[in-house]
């Protein structure tokens, strides 16, 4: 079934050092950019992560400290991605809990300012694991009737993801061809930062959500323990959970 799209989507995947989305970095990024008018494209960067590539990634994705050593970092490449990525709406799969949130800090870290809680969010494993709950080879094999060749190659994964969409909407009637319907389907959290250390309760306040103050609004929070703000900001949390932080709390400063 072909997309029914009102802005281009961006379906992405991420080879990386590591699952931590604050100390892990990316080693490649491959996205295949979806237009409404049916153009397609697709892009892989290799990336010098700037630290080395333990084994155990290496095993998974294949790729090594020599592979990238002559890449371009992070931070040549940043405006390059944000000028592909600008106005899309963005996909993947387990995209909301990984790349996302790891493409959000890598962004920050290059000092490049884009707002990527304005773009719409479809998480393809999530629709996966609600309706068959497996893998994205098996996902593959399921809805496509293939065998996934080159699994977690970025552009293979990257491929692979949004064939099984357009799969999923030929096999689920149920499911709408709109990717503001997909986004909120795929949306497993209320999170006000990519990582959920903040999140929206059900009157739409930010509140902590972890650690002593877990439930209480961020803004009595930032009141009652002026040192509370000082704290975080010089902790290892993820620079977009800081970002945010700061935003509600010159919010309410100017105020």
């Amino acid at each position: 079934m072909k997309l029914n799209l009102k802005n281009p989507i961006v379906f992405f995947d991420l080879e990386t050092t590591g699952t931590n989305i604050v100390s892990d970095r990316i080693v490649e990024i491959s996205y295949h950019k979806v237009s409404p008018n049916g153009r397609e494209e697709t892009k892989t960067i290799r990336i010098n992560p700037e630290m080395p590539i333990p084994k155990g990634a290496s095993d998974i994705h294949g790729i090594t400290d020599e592979d990238v050593a002559h890449c371009p970092t992070f931070k040549a490449v940043a405006k390059e991605i944000v000028r592909d990525i600008e106005g899309c709406d963005l996909a993947g799969y387990n995209s909301n809990r990984f790349d996302i949130p790891l493409l959000a800090e890598e962004l920050l870290r290059a000092d490049v300012d884009i707002d990527l809680m304005k773009r719409k969010f479809v998480d393809v494993q999530v629709i996966f694991h609600k309706m068959e709950a497996r893998t994205l080879a098996a996902a593959y094999k399921f809805y496509c009737e293939k065998e996934l060749v080159g699994a977690h190659g970025a552009e293979a994964d990257t491929l692979a993801t949004y064939e099984v969409l357009k799969a999923q909407l030929d096999r689920y009637p149920e499911l709408k061809n709109d990717v503001e319907y997909l986004s909120k389907f795929t949306s497993q959290t209320n999170n006000v930062d990519f990582a959920g250390r903040l999140v929206y309760n059900d009157k739409g306040e930010e509140v902590i959500n972890f650690g002593k103050y877990k439930g209480q609004k961020v803004t009595d929070v930032l009141k009652n323990d002026i040192g509370y703000y000082g704290w975080m900001m010089n902790s290892d949390f993820p620079l977009h959970t800081k970002k945010v932080l700061t935003n509600i709390k010159l919010r309410d400063f100017n105020k």
